[in-house]
């Protein structure tokens, strides 16, 4: 086996990374790394939800139902994924937010690839973009470490 080839298990190693496989955000020398699409298998109990809407969606993405019965919600429509299979797509600028109406697994494919895009903040909901630096990370740390904090997007 060489360098260049990863094996694993998507729902094992998703819980690794908040249930991300593939992305900008794996190290460079890992086969998983990817500037060009983000990967991830998301395992979502029933009533779980998105804490608030993206806004400003910089990257076009395709979420397809794996198992389950998923909601994604659009602005003036929502979309009910119900069949293993079902799956939608939407393009860059197209604001969203989802709802698990039962336990689903749901696979999410993003492109391109942003670093610094989604930051975990207390809980691990994404800080508003006006808390983060252009690397992502959280203002006020940024701020301890550095004293010279910028706000991205």
């Amino acid at each position: 086996m060489s360098d260049s080839v990863y094996v694993g298990n998507a729902g094992k190693d998703a819980a690794l990374d908040r249930g991300w496989l593939l992305g900008h955000f794996k190290d460079v020398d890992d086969p998983r790394h990817s500037g060009e699409v983000e990967i991830k298998w998301g395992v979502h109990p029933r009533g779980d939800k998105r804490l608030e809407w993206v806004e400003g969606e910089e990257r076009n993405a395709l979420l397809v139902l794996i198992s389950g019965r998923f909601r994604v919600e659009l602005p003036g429509r929502n979309v009910l994924l119900e069949e293993q299979g079902d799956y939608v797509v939407w393009g860059r600028g197209v604001d969203h937010s989802w709802f698990a109406e039962e336990e689903s697994v749901v696979l999410t494919v993003r492109w391109p690839s942003v670093p610094g895009y989604a930051v975990a903040g207390k809980g691990g909901a994404p800080l508003p973009r006006w808390a983060r630096t252009t690397d992502g990370r959280s203002a006020m740390v940024a701020a301890a470490c550095s004293r010279k904090v910028t706000a991205i997007r």
